[in-house]
């Protein structure tokens, strides 16, 4: 469902691929972060996400123009996870409110794994 808000000019309705687009790639700008995760469903393993493809671990709800972001998040092994997780938050936040004029209400942060270097 889109977001959608209204000015003196007329309406204007953001889709939710857009928004998910904007809070994967403010994601990936965080400290720590390896990667977006996708969930298969035909046998529950989580998949690295390429660029092209952040969106898919994102999910969007929107109410008028107010949002709540999912992200599912593939993190580098030795970071705190809290901190990372905050960092992440602060910034999807930043970037989605700032780049759409909507208030994000709530980001919640899934961790679907940890990636070790060799």
């Amino acid at each position: 469902m889109p977001a959608n808000t209204k000015n003196e000019y007329g309406y204007i309705n953001i889709e939710d691929n857009v928004i998910a687009t904007i809070a994967g790639l403010s994601a990936m700008e965080s400290y720590g972060i390896v990667g977006m995760a996708s969930k298969s469903a035909t046998d529950g393993f989580f998949q690295l996400l390429r660029w092209e493809n952040l969106a898919k671990g994102v999910k969007v709800y929107t109410r008028d123009d107010e949002v709540e972001i999912d992200l599912h998040v593939i993190l580098q092994y030795g970071m705190k996870i809290s901190v990372v997780a905050q960092n992440i938050i602060e910034k999807v936040k930043f970037n989605v409110e700032n780049l759409t004029g909507l208030k994000v209400t709530k980001v919640n942060v899934f961790v679907q794994g940890i990636r070790v270097e060799k």
